[in-house]
């Protein structure tokens, strides 16, 4: 049980359902212990599959379910305008720079530990909790945000933009549990979802096709992929808002030259080249650094402008921690980060996020690449 609550009868919990295992054990949980518990399904995405069926309402009717067995009340609510205005459209606009967002990361700022969280309060909660693989702890009066017990499963790399105020009013009640033991608490007490397949990959999409989805909303330009070491032409690309940095499946180039893969290498978004380069030992596809902006530090005693801070970060989710010092700007949004090991296919647009040990720092969005070498050469 979280420490924070000493009387949970008198403490109301309003947990984010998603009609999953993880926030159905995540009520159940809350339940048990003795707290005030309400579910409340969040619609954020309108959506059907290929069968004309919305998957929204089937998830919804599972959090029914759930709830139903749990005994607690439930409700959903909708915010599909909050979410295109805050997520979809940042997620278009990034790919229109040529970057690879981080969908996720601003779904959980904006909308579950935002739009939903003020809606919690609407409803008198004191609290909210979600199915996060995360901990908080309350220390010396400082909010720490903690990764999971289950390593395979830690979510922390997603929550790393919250601040003190948004975990003062966080619960994560599964982030003690590895999630084999989350099954079978869902199996034991017979809940709807125990068995319910995990989902994947972004909500918006789903299993659809990706370069068919994006190209509903942006309109792809193919162009050259040039061989970045020779400046030969090696083909087309489809667009270069399809492609990421380091991505090896689907260039179509294969058999050629020494027959190792290729991997992209980097993009030029002013001439549409997309650069490739054979085999994965090329320094372009290495960096030393990189600028991060928009850096959340989570702690109240953030680094001052100039102050090396050694820690550990992640460049993506399940990524091993990689040695880091940080280096924070005068504005201490922007940060520096010098790696202790080249790093291969740093991504613009996408997250990094610092540790110390179990503790979440924070993190920011990568901005700039530091390579070790110019990035094309002819």
């Amino acid at each position: 049980m979280d420490n924070r609550f000493a009387d949970p009868a008198s403490t109301r919990v309003v947990v984010g359902m998603s009609g999953g295992v993880d926030s159905s054990v995540t009520a159940l949980l809350l339940k048990q212990q003795g707290f005030d518990v309400i579910g409340v399904f969040m619609k954020n995405w309108d959506d059907t599959d290929e069968f004309g069926v919305c998957t929204a309402d089937q998830d919804a009717e599972d959090v029914r379910r759930v709830c139903d067995q749990i005994g607690i009340p439930y409700y959903t609510v909708n915010f599909e305008n909050e979410y295109y205005d805050k997520v979809f459209e940042y997620f278009l606009e990034e790919y229109r720079r040529g970057r690879t967002p981080n969908p996720d990361v601003m779904c959980n700022r904006e909308i579950k530990f935002g739009e939903f969280l003020q809606k919690a309060m609407d409803l008198g909660a004191d609290v909210i909790a979600t199915g996060h693989y995360a901990r908080v702890e309350l220390a010396d009066g400082e909010y720490r945000l903690l990764r999971g017990v289950d390593g395979n499963k830690d979510q922390t790399y997603f929550l790393h933009a919250l601040d003190q105020s948004q975990l003062s009013k966080a619960m994560f009640p599964i982030g003690h549990l590895p999630k084999p033991e989350v099954r079978r608490i869902a199996e034991e007490a017979g809940l709807y979802t125990a068995k319910k397949k995990d989902s994947t990959g972004i909500c918006f999409i789903g299993e659809r096709n990706f370069k068919e989805f994006l190209g509903n909303y942006l309109p792809a330009k193919s162009g050259s992929m040039v061989d970045i070491r020779t400046g030969e032409v090696k083909g087309k690309h489809d667009g270069l808002m399809y492609y990421t940095l380091g991505q090896r499946q689907g260039l179509g180039i294969g058999g050629s030259g020494t027959g190792e893969p290729w991997f992209v290498a980097d993009k030029d978004l002013e001439n549409n080249i997309l650069y490739v380069v054979q085999g994965d030992a090329h320094p372009s596809l290495y960096s030393e650094g990189l600028t991060a902006g928009s850096v959340n530090w989570i702690g109240t005693d953030k680094p001052a402008p100039g102050q090396p801070v050694r820690c550990a970060a992640k460049f993506r989710y399940r990524q091993p921690d990689q040695g880091v010092t940080l280096i924070p700007e005068a504005d201490r949004t922007t940060y520096k980060v010098v790696f202790d090991v080249p790093q291969k296919a740093i991504t613009p647009g996408q997250a990094v996020v610092f540790y110390d040990g179990d503790a979440c720092l924070g993190g920011g969005t990568i901005e700039a690449v530091h390579r070790a070498a110019a990035p094309a050469t002819s």
